[in-house]
């Protein structure tokens, strides 16, 4: 007998908040939810689309991990500490063993950031999933993307480049060694929510921004909301070993990391006075500097030598020709 919607929920969807700001959860007509004062309020929403956003085949457990992991990347970048989530969940049928895995790297994701699950909805229709998040921050502290000024050092953490190239190891445009495959794949599927750095960069970063279109494109975002340019030094870009074996032609790493996308890693911008003393501190990710912020509008692209270097340019864009 086929599962109902609200056994789907009660099962998989519904459990004892943690947190003791959540006033009422799942199973309400709506959530209610504490907010301390003198605390700001991030809220953010993504959806994910099968076929779009994630290849039809991706295993639900990656599923249900990717489409919460993207929205605390949201809450990284702006400094906030992830709260509660609402879920959107659109199913072509009821389909037990796919929601049970869904939920299971959904949920152990909010788990382990302390994020509860105050409500939602479940329907019938095309895989779709939307996720709602709200975090906190203290009143005035969020990062934002405008404040980026001329001489500022520009910053990413991880490895941009690798989600997309996983993307082109599951689609077959890529050939590399099992391990190196299985890395790739790793890194596009279990994205790591930067949400420590994030905190760790309130009254540090000038600007920031997380890499969800692509390195260039989103750092493109910042250079517009603060009306200056970025001058990047290419050899600067961190790869990682996988991608190096992967792709050894450094133009087409270059390539990958500035525009694949899918990345979740952080951007952000600090003032000169203070990028000897974040290069030298202890944070939670690897951190790199890859350039700096000029007046001049526009994305500068220079080799170890200083010579300007001209690759394709170009973002993600739902609504570009494939």
């Amino acid at each position: 007998m086929p599962i109902s919607e609200f056994d789907l929920i009660q099962r998989y969807f519904t459990h004892p908040s943690q947190r003791d700001d959540v006033l009422l959860g799942v199973g309400d007509d709506a959530a209610l939810l504490q907010v301390q004062p003198g605390m700001a309020l991030a809220l953010s929403v993504d959806m994910l689309v099968a076929g779009r956003h994630f290849p039809e085949d991706t295993p639900a457990h990656a599923i249900g991990y990717k489409a919460l992991a993207v929205n605390l990347s949201d809450m990284a970048a702006m400094g906030a500490a992830p709260a509660w989530v609402s879920l959107a969940l659109s199913l072509p049928e009821a389909d037990e063993g796919f929601v049970s895995a869904f939920a299971e790297g959904f949920m152990g994701l909010a788990r382990e950031h302390g994020v509860a699950l105050v409500g939602g909805d479940t329907v019938r229709g095309p895989l779709c999933i939307s996720v709602q998040i709200q975090g906190l921050l203290p009143a005035g502290q969020a990062l934002r993307r405008h404040g980026a000024r001329p001489g500022d050092g520009i910053f990413v953490s991880g490895n941009p480049g690798d989600a997309a190239a996983g993307l082109a190891v599951v689609q077959g445009r890529l050939d590399c060694r099992d391990d190196d495959a299985d890395y790739l794949r790793r890194r596009l599927n279990y994205p790591t929510p930067r949400v420590a750095l994030g905190l760790a960069l309130r009254g540090v970063a000038s600007a920031a921004i997380d890499i969800s279109d692509g390195l260039a494109a989103d750092l493109g975002h910042i250079l517009t909301a603060s009306g200056c340019g970025a001058l990047l030094q290419l050899d600067a870009l961190p790869r990682s070993a996988p991608l190096q074996a992967a792709l050894p032609e450094q133009q087409q790493a270059w390539q990958m990391a500035l525009h694949g996308g899918d990345d979740y890693e952080l951007c952000f911008t600090v003032p000169e006075r203070d990028c000897a003393r974040i290069e030298q501190a202890e944070w939670p990710c690897p951190l790199h500097r890859i350039g700096t912020i000029v007046a001049d509008p526009g994305l500068q692209l220079h080799d170890r030598h200083g010579r300007c270097v001209e690759l394709d340019r170009h973002g993600f864009d739902h609504f570009a020709n494939d």
